[in-house]
């Protein structure tokens, strides 16, 4: 993979887009190598930084009504202008709409987050290398049928050039330096909804040590003023 696509080697809002593939229920029920509430938890923490940082996104659905159901709705309801690509075939880079939807974003890297990791990730993946495109599977927002699936997965698109990383990553990859108060606020929104202790430790620092308003209550107070201004 060139260094010359990348910011010396990493991620920025400017070089890459993001490819959802097939997070669907039906996809969901067959997931076995990771928690399937810490899987779609970790969609949205990647789909929110994409939001955030305006990066361009494709959604793509395979037999939505014929087997697999609509894409799941707290990932549709981030991209309300979006209309997924619908497919019957599990290699989406045989699709050809979804291809140039690709080649329009004028992106050399992709980040693929995809339900299977053995077919919908490794496919597109696979020929997307040979095509000269830099892969990124996000690793923790794809799922297997079962671990030993999702593993022998990326092992196997990693041995192509691919690059594995998390969903987590990709947001602070994109933030990168606390300095850049642009969209800090929305983070720092994500890091707390999503992240665990870590978002549960930054609510701590913010309310019991700086005396901030607790997010709750500033979220409650921002809408309340937003109606407010609405209703003059």
């Amino acid at each position: 993979m060139s260094l010359n696509s990348t910011d010396k080697g990493l991620l920025t809002p400017g070089n890459c887009a993001v490819l959802f593939i097939d997070h669907q229920p039906q996809m969901f029920f067959g997931v076995a190598n990771i928690d399937r509430q810490d899987l779609l938890n970790n969609v949205l923490v990647l789909a929110k930084a994409a939001k955030i940082f305006r990066v361009p996104v494709i959604l793509t659905a395979v037999e939505s009504e014929a087997f697999s159901g609509n894409i799941t709705p707290q990932l549709l309801d981030l991209f309300p202008n979006q209309t997924p690509i619908e497919r019957s075939n599990l290699n989406s880079w045989e699709n050809k709409e979804l291809v140039a939807a690709v080649k329009s974003t004028a992106r050399n890297n992709f980040l693929i987050a995809a339900l299977w990791s053995e077919t919908s990730l490794v496919f597109p993946a696979l020929q997307m290398l040979e095509e000269g495109y830099g892969v990124y599977a996000v690793e923790d927002a794809s799922g297997g049928t079962s671990k030993a699936a999702h593993d022998a997965a990326i092992r196997r698109i990693e041995q192509a050039g691919a690059v594995s990383l998390t969903a987590f990553q990709v947001l602070l990859e994109f933030q990168r330096d606390w300095s850049r108060k642009e969209h800090y606020e929305e983070v720092m929104a994500v890091v707390k909804e999503h992240c665990g202790a870590y978002g549960q430790g930054i609510e701590y620092v913010a309310t019991m040590v700086q005396k901030a308003p607790a997010s709750r209550n500033r979220q409650t107070t921002r809408n309340k003023k937003q109606k407010k201004e609405q209703d003059t």
